[in-house]
């Protein structure tokens, strides 16, 4: 007969009393009302081109600090070099076509039609005296009516002749017709467009920092060839941390937006101000993944020493905190 481990009945006021002991000790363990526990978050901004190419420069290195502006990295840019130096050329060839066409026939052009409509006032000149000369040897029975005639006409065909070479030139000096002119312009304004396109291509193949902040991680190292629209890396600006904890529903209403709180972390001197800026609409079950007192000395975090400037700088994403009402 195998031995009873209580050889002694253990009675039921006993058991009571221990088991309203640990439920005191079980209530103790939560914390007081204003007490409530939350983590570190922080919303990243991923860094990309939207075009692909090879990682020929990477400018910064993980958990470095940005300043808005500062280069970050950049992809292979032969292609877009290319395309832009192509439409600068471009661009040159219609201005110079549009500045052809407003300047008028060249100057040796417009100098040998002045010289013909110089000869043509002088012969001109000279068939207005002929004719005058002529009419009055008509007059006085000289000569006869034909070489009058032969007069005038000559007369006519140099004056006309003058008023061609004249219409020529004024021609030769205004340039192009209007429409031509318009569409050399219309040229002109296509050939900017393509390059503004095509620097604007070259430009998303270097990209430098949107914002301030910290360089939370590198996806991609010197050489690697980068999808387009693939994070290069990704940056944690101070303003894009937040505190996220979690309210019983007893206490929700207590809560307002813009309310002030304190975040107190392990190992921090002080706790860091907050104030609240999202208050959920919807109910949910406490989450699966909690931080707590106890279990908060299992967790181990990857730290790299920086300088603080700012109390968001002190802040690491996924860090247990105790957030408590100001």
């Amino acid at each position: 007969m195998i031995p009873s481990l209580t050889p002694y009945p253990i009675p039921h006021r006993f058991l009571s009393c221990c088991l309203l002991a640990l439920l005191t000790l079980a209530g103790c363990s939560n914390g007081p009302a204003d007490y409530f526990q939350g983590y570190v978050e922080g919303e990243y901004l991923y860094v990309s081109s939207p075009l692909a190419g090879r990682l020929d420069t990477l400018s910064v290195s993980r958990g470095a600090v940005v300043s808005a502006g500062q280069p970050l990295f950049v992809l292979e840019q032969g292609y877009e070099r290319a395309a832009v130096a192509e439409a600068e050329q471009n661009l040159r060839q219609a201005e110079n076509r549009l500045a052809d066409l407003r300047k008028g026939q060249r100057p040796s052009e417009i100098a040998a039609l002045e010289a013909k409509l110089a000869q043509a006032r002088t012969a001109a000149e000279l068939a207005v005296k002929e004719y005058a000369r002529r009419d009055v040897l008509l007059k006085q029975k000289a000569i006869a009516t034909e070489q009058l005639d032969r007069s005038r006409t000559e007369k006519e065909r140099s004056e006309a002749l003058v008023s061609q070479l004249a219409a020529e030139l004024a021609t030769a000096r205004l340039g192009a017709r209007s429409d031509q002119v318009e569409a050399a312009q219309a040229a002109v304004a296509a050939a900017h467009e393509r390059l503004a396109q095509g620097r604007w291509t070259l430009e998303q193949k270097q990209l430098a920092t949107p914002k301030a902040g910290l360089v939370f991680d590198t996806y991609y190292v010197q050489g690697e060839f980068v999808p387009a629209s693939r994070p290069v890396l990704s940056i944690l600006p101070p303003g894009n941390v937040l505190i996220r904890f979690f309210v019983p529903e007893e206490a929700i209403s207590t809560l307002a937006p813009g309310q002030k709180v304190s975040v107190h972390l392990d190992g921090a001197e002080k706790p860091y101000p907050a104030a609240i800026s999202y208050i959920s609409p919807q109910a949910e079950y406490t989450p699966p993944v909690i931080y707590s007192r106890e279990t908060r000395t299992n967790l181990v975090y990857l730290v790299e020493a920086r300088p603080a400037a700012e109390d968001a700088a002190a802040l690491h994403p996924g860090q247990p905190v105790e957030v408590r009402l100001e």
